[in-house]
């Protein structure tokens, strides 16, 4: 399985998304929040991928979790924090 990546987000950035982290399917889900993202950078140690949506507010996310991917949905699974961290474009 593919790992997190910033390769696997190029196709994101600059687009309007939804933007939502969550447990499993059994639990409740808080609302998504629409962004833009802007860029993508490793963190100072290199154990997560920034995912910034301006120049300060940004989603860490591990870059040991496991990704599954289309052309308009990203989502990272956490398997020891049990969190899915999920991207999906929007349309303006």
């Amino acid at each position: 399985m593919e790992t997190v990546n910033a390769e696997s987000l190029y196709a994101f950035i600059s687009a309007s998304v939804e933007v939502s982290v969550h447990g499993g399917e059994e639990e409740d889900r808080g609302p998504s929040i629409k962004r833009t993202l802007k860029k993508l950078e490793l963190c100072p140690d290199k154990t997560h991928l920034r995912i910034y949506f301006d120049n300060y507010f940004f989603l860490a996310v591990p870059l040991t979790n496991t990704v599954s991917r289309s052309d308009n949905e990203w989502t990272a699974y956490d398997e020891e924090a049990r969190l899915y961290y999920s991207i999906k474009k929007t349309a303006v």
